[in-house]
């Protein structure tokens, strides 16, 4: 296992800013394009925070994202809206669909806001948690950015990770927070194996034959499994169409591999959903259910084996708080990667290579 150093979050943020400013990006959205990326890291969401930022770069030296944006509503009928990202990049994009769907969500009990015309923008959860520490419930899906899963039974990369993510507030509790990729391992946990130099488990990926695949570095060689077989992969599928293909954003062959093509236009398709508890009745009665179903279910009986019963969010807050106070993980390989990338852009180390 790499050594691994902190960094904190003020630091990873400014950091991150500085690079991206560097690289052209506007200073505000410099900013908030950090702010964002590190909530992925404060989540515990390694493979979509900064980790992600060379290959951000990547893409911005080889202009495949527009740095001056006019992300504009498109359509707009009450309760629903899609948004044209014009290609921005995808944290700004989101931040915008979030908005929207809050507000709307207030006036109409719902706001369905949908986007075509974005780029990865990390961790499901980030969006899904700013919905719901507003006190309305979350929910999000998206195109994954590069087809790295077979239909079942199939071998053709027509699918990828299409994740999907739900936030419900809770009374005096974390929020209940389900973010999952519709494969059984999103593909960002994939990289990061192969930049660590460690294996995949079995039952991640499989070969053209149908064998397991345990080794990132032939990962192009193979699919990613789906959740639950045939109904993981049917649920990847209606992500694809709801996100995607309702948006007028790319799915199935269309989806551009953004890992292999930095220079083209992803037409990445994202959809935000905000519902206001209170278009149901009352607000705190139903915060009150909530907690009464997870507090049930958290002092259920256990297992012999099991220490205790994990409630979806809680792991993702008790990492917040951790590397709130401790700091972000960053691992030398990881750490090399982007003080390079800092060097090619004139900025300063993140930190000094140990």
């Amino acid at each position: 296992m790499a050594d691994v150093r902190t960094v904190s979050v003020a630091n990873a943020e400014k950091f991150i800013a500085k690079v991206l400013a560097a690289g052209g990006v506007p200073t505000d959205d410099a900013k908030q394009v950090g702010q964002l990326m590190v909530c992925s890291d404060l989540a515990g969401a390694d493979g979509h925070g900064i980790f992600r930022l060379p290959a951000y770069m990547k893409r911005i030296e080889a202009g495949g994202a527009n740095l001056h944006p006019q992300i504009v509503v498109e359509r707009d009928r009450g309760a629903s809206a899609l948004l044209n990202g014009d290609n921005a990049l995808g944290h700004l994009v989101m931040a915008k669909a979030v908005d929207l769907a809050i507000s709307k969500a207030r006036e109409f009990g719902v706001g369905w806001v949908g986007s075509h015309h974005g780029n990865h923008s990390g961790a499901a959860s980030v969006y899904v948690r700013m919905i719901a520490e507003a006190g309305l419930v979350g929910v999000y899906m998206a195109v994954g950015n590069a087809n790295h899963m077979a239909p079942w039974g199939g071998v053709d990369l027509l699918l990828s990770t299409n994740p999907i993510a739900i936030a419900v507030p809770a009374k005096n509790r974390p929020i209940v927070l389900l973010d999952m990729a519709t494969t059984v391992a999103a593909y960002g946990k994939v990289k990061l194996a192969a930049q660590r130099g460690e294996q995949m488990p079995q039952g991640w990926m499989m070969d053209r034959q149908g064998k397991p695949l345990t080794d990132p570095q032939r990962s192009s060689e193979g699919s990613l499994l789906p959740i639950g077989d045939y109904k993981g992969y049917g649920l990847a599928l209606m992500v694809s169409l709801l996100a995607g293909s309702l948006n007028g954003a790319a799915a199935g062959k269309q989806t551009i591999d953004f890992n292999a093509h930095h220079d083209l236009v992803t037409n990445t398709g994202q959809v935000v959903l905000a519902i206001d508890p209170s278009a149901f009745g009352d607000v705190d009665a139903f915060l009150d259910r909530v907690t009464k179903v997870v507090e049930d279910i958290a002092s259920s009986t256990r297992l012999p084996s099991v220490d205790s019963i994990h409630i979806p969010g809680e792991g993702a807050a008790a990492t917040a708080t951790k590397r709130m106070a401790e700091g972000i993980p960053v691992s030398d390989e990881l750490l090399r990667s982007l003080n390079e990338c800092a060097a090619r852009f004139g900025v300063e180390p993140l930190l000094t290579q140990s």
